[in-house]
């Protein structure tokens, strides 16, 4: 019994930590998201105090409302979640409460037999009575073992009791963040239907002018291209001047065994890196995909654009080598920083802070970014590239969806 409660015991601490930890994940989502739409608020009321470009405004709004969803559909599970833990809970309290009531009972009659028997005259009485002395032994050692046992069973009742204690407050600290959960997923709702609201106006007027706003976006895309095929010329470039200095012809760079090294931490941190700021919001995800507002028109990206705050600098995500810094037409200067064979690329910096060729560590500022002075939109676009190839920084930067 006494290794019985012992587990029952350690099984509701490890299930109240790992339930914790669960309950910590979550939560810490929901921070982030809460912390991305009240950035883009501020996005749109900046786009509103500027008159910005209507077609910023409204991706603007496309991203809250896509914030909102999430944090909607996180908070429904972080209830969800928390609703199993309470039931579970109400259950072991029920099944207990059983317990100890019959343990009570147990112990009561126990006491009062105890009582009949207990003088000196009738425990000598028992044991003078014995047959020969091994009876004597044997029933001396039965009253030890009874007097052992009435106390197992005392102690038994006082830990069932703790443990019952320990699992009703537990139980109502759980249905108080449960009724808040409530009462945030509410709000949360509420300005979801405000915004969808308002989105359905706005793609009414969308739809008299979505020519006009497709041209506008495949020009972007068209730019982006161009500064596309200008980073990959500089990393072939970049490849072909290392396999030249080893004497070899590949078509991934040349390591030297501290680069083999640096390549393979920067591998085993995949999904722990820093992000390129210090506090942003992705406002284009990686790949091919429909315009967030004009779903007829398709967008295409080898990173991720991560819009801050106005004079925000940008941050090495590990550390490694300037390969180069540049800057083409119609572009702002582009960063190129290189970890043994993969490259992380830093686009749109209004000013930078290293060179060609210094030695950088995880976290260092490299440069301001660039904030666009009709519309104040403050935008890094960020890359990784494995040798030539593009991946997707939300699989290497850490929480970045």
């Amino acid at each position: 019994m006494r290794k019985l409660l012992l587990l029952v015991l350690l099984g509701l601490v490890y299930g109240e930590i790992y339930g914790q930890d669960a309950r910590a994940r979550l939560e810490a989502q929901r921070k982030q998201l809460q912390q991305e739409i009240v950035q883009i608020n501020g996005m749109l009321q900046k786009n509103k105090n500027q008159k910005a470009d209507a077609l910023e405004s409204l991706e603007d709004l496309f991203l809250k409302i896509d914030r909102l969803r999430e944090l909607i559909r996180l908070t429904n599970r972080q209830i969800n979640t928390l609703t199993s833990q309470i039931n579970k809970n109400q259950t072991d309290i029920s099944a207990l409460e059983e317990e100890l009531a019959i343990l009570k009972v147990d112990y009561a009659s126990m006491i009062v037999k105890s009582r009949k028997n207990s003088s000196q005259q009738n425990r000598l009485m028992f044991l003078f009575s014995s047959e020969n002395f091994w009876q004597a032994i044997k029933r001396v050692r039965y009253m030890n073992q009874y007097a052992a046992y009435r106390k197992q069973q005392g102690e038994n009742i006082d830990k069932k009791t703790e443990i019952l204690r320990q699992l009703n407050e537990i139980l109502v600290s759980q249905k108080v963040v449960k009724e808040e959960l409530l009462s945030d997923n509410r709000k949360a709702q509420e300005q979801f239907e405000q915004e969808r609201n308002k989105q359905q106006k706005v793609l009414q007027k969308l739809r008299l002018n979505e020519s006009k706003y497709a041209a506008q976006i495949k020009k972007k895309q068209r730019q982006t291209e161009k500064i596309d095929k200008e980073i990959d010329r500089l990393i072939r470039e970049a490849i072909a001047a290392s396999n030249k200095n080893a004497g070899t012809t590949n078509v991934s760079f040349a390591l030297t065994p501290e680069a083999k090294a640096l390549a393979a931490n920067f591998n085993a941190n995949k999904g722990r890196l820093p992000w390129p700021v210090r506090k942003g919001v992705v406002i284009q995800k990686f790949g091919t995909q429909r315009h967030a507002v004009v779903r007829t028109t398709t967008v295409k990206s080898n990173g991720v654009t991560i819009a801050t705050s106005p004079g925000t600098k940008a941050r090495a995500v590990f550390e490694g080598t300037v390969l180069n810094i540049v800057q083409f037409q119609g572009s702002n200067p582009i960063m190129l920083i290189q970890h043994g064979n993969y490259v992380t690329a830093y686009k749109n910096l209004a000013s930078v802070s290293v060179q060609k060729g210094d030695k950088v560590v995880s976290k260092q500022e490299i440069g301001t970014i660039f904030t666009n002075p009709t519309t104040q939109r403050t935008t890094l676009q960020f890359s990784v590239f494995y040798n030539t190839t593009p991946k997707n920084p939300a699989d290497w930067i850490f929480q970045m969806r």
